[in-house]
């Protein structure tokens, strides 16, 4: 591996007790790991981890807690383009490559344009001849590998000083698969940058990188010696249930008739020590063969099921289960919703002046009249939330349509992450809308809405939450001198 070079005092990857989090599920739970330069890969079986803790080094994802640093600087809770300009570059799993683009495309659309860069547009053909050939194809007529040729190109021509690498080799054929270590080998001696590489190929973890981190539920389970994996094929078993007995002869087993009848009987058979004899019992008299599966409330098949199809989980129920945590679902961004066809000068006004002093914003049409929307979040998106979906919002009768958009509207909202807060204006329509969503956060979001109800009785807008109602001063309808 490639030795530091003098006066580098921080490592290209320090992560500190990092614990990430989709609901209440504990998915990366304290991982502590460090990268000083060259190549690490991170193995594991499925379901450990291993995506989900690159999608938070890249900012897709956010930790709950921890740290994450890059050449010691602090990134955890940056956005994903800030991290990308702090020199981290992500070849995701699966390619993602725009089938509509030409490779040359693809790869303008990233390039800086330095020619003194370490990697050029130039560099990339020389290093994948492929892409050369196939410079003026679309995505979705490149094969497999020459996707995953395009998008490790794509994230070397941002120049980074860290790269993070999900299953590089998923899917490739064997040939592809060399390729793709050589040139990762390559890219660790070079020194220009450090790499992490996640990797179910145990052959390629092991031939790209001294050290390896092994991922087990969540955590970190030990960091080795690369070489030292990949001899070993019962920690490589134990681990990653790969490895062992791969060769082994498995006892030969009946396909069918009497003797595939008797071992299934073998296999369901339950042991009742004590138990009164039986007259249909064997000769043991301790064995009971049984010709269906036994279950735990001694109840038949047809019970069973005739059980589950009367009882339905009630959906605020599944609600619960499935809600964001308030610490993943706060962000920066403030959501100005509203029906942006009857009061989108002022909604777009509010938009402005939230926009002039630096606040993320994103607008969300609640609009019924189908009239077409440039808003961020279209009222057909919203709509298609609803369980009758669009059809059921979009109506001839305006007060079931405002009603189901409302509906709608709480549904969509209480499925988003990183809301800073909701403002929203509008009239006795509009303030039924907003409010139907601003009731679904959490209390302590920000929700502010200027309503022309405010003066009276606002209960059934505001309920038990903390949604703050302000007076529209006059109808909101046009700006003038006075709104």
């Amino acid at each position: 591996m490639v030795e530091r070079k003098p006066g580098t005092s921080k490592p290209a990857l320090a992560i500190d007790d990092l614990h990430v989090y989709y609901g209440e599920a504990h998915v990366v739970q304290g991982v502590s790991l460090k990268l000083e330069s060259g190549v690490m890969s991170v193995v594991g079986r499925n379901g450990m981890g291993k995506t989900t803790l690159c999608n938070t080094i890249t900012g897709l994802k956010q930790a709950r807690s921890g740290s994450i640093r890059v050449h010691g600087r602090e990134i955890a809770r940056l956005e994903p383009h800030k991290i990308h300009a702090a020199g981290v570059a992500y070849v995701p799993q699966g390619r993602r490559v725009w089938p509509s683009l030409s490779v040359d495309e693809h790869l303008r659309l990233v390039t800086s344009g330095d020619q003194d860069a370490a990697w050029t547009i130039d560099r990339v053909y020389q290093t994948f001849p492929r892409l050369a050939e196939r410079r003026n194809n679309g995505g979705s007529q490149l094969s497999g590998g020459e996707q995953q040729m395009l998008a490790i190109s794509r994230a070397l021509l941002a120049n980074p000083r860290l790269l993070i690498m999900d299953e590089p080799t998923e899917g490739l054929a064997p040939v592809i698969v060399d390729q793709v270590a050589s040139m990762l080998v390559t890219l660790g001696h070079e020194g220009d940058m450090a790499i992490l590489v996640i990797e179910q190929n145990i052959g390629v973890a092991t031939s790209v990188s001294d050290t390896i981190a092994i991922m087990v539920n969540g955590r970190i389970n030990r960091v080795m010696d690369s070489a030292v994996l990949a001899a070993d094929r019962d920690l490589q078993q134990r681990l990653l249930g790969v490895g062992r007995h791969s060769d082994d002869i498995a006892p030969e087993q009946p396909d069918d008739g009497p003797a595939a009848s008797e071992l299934l009987a073998q296999v369901y058979s339950i042991e009742r020590g004590g138990a009164p004899q039986d007259p249909q019992s064997l000769t043991s008299g301790n064995y009971r063969t049984l010709d269906a599966l036994p279950n735990r409330w001694n109840l038949s098949a047809a019970s069973l099921r005739d059980t589950a199809m009367r009882e339905k989980e009630p959906e605020k129920t599944l609600d619960k289960v499935f809600s964001l945590p308030f610490s993943e679902r706060i962000g920066k961004t403030a959501i100005i919703a509203g029906t942006f066809d009857t009061k989108g000068d002022e909604l777009r006004f509010i938009r402005d002046c939230l926009k002039s002093v630096g606040i993320p914003v994103r607008t969300v049409d609640l609009s019924t009249s189908g009239k077409p929307s440039r808003c961020d979040v279209t009222p057909m998106q919203v709509a298609s939330m609803h369980p009758g979906g669009t059809n059921a919002v979009f109506s001839n009768d305006r007060g079931q349509s405002v009603t189901a958009m409302a509906d709608a509207f709480a549904r969509w909202i209480a499925r988003e992450q990183g809301i800073g807060g909701v403002i929203s204006a509008g009239g006795s329509g509009g303030t039924s809308l907003a409010t139907a969503g601003m009731r679904a956060l959490p209390v302590g979001i920000p929700k502010i809405m200027v309503s022309t109800l405010a003066s009276g009785d606002t209960s059934a807008f505001v309920g038990s939450t903390d949604i703050n109602m302000f007076h529209s001063v006059a109808d909101v309808q046009g700006l003038n001198q006075i709104t």
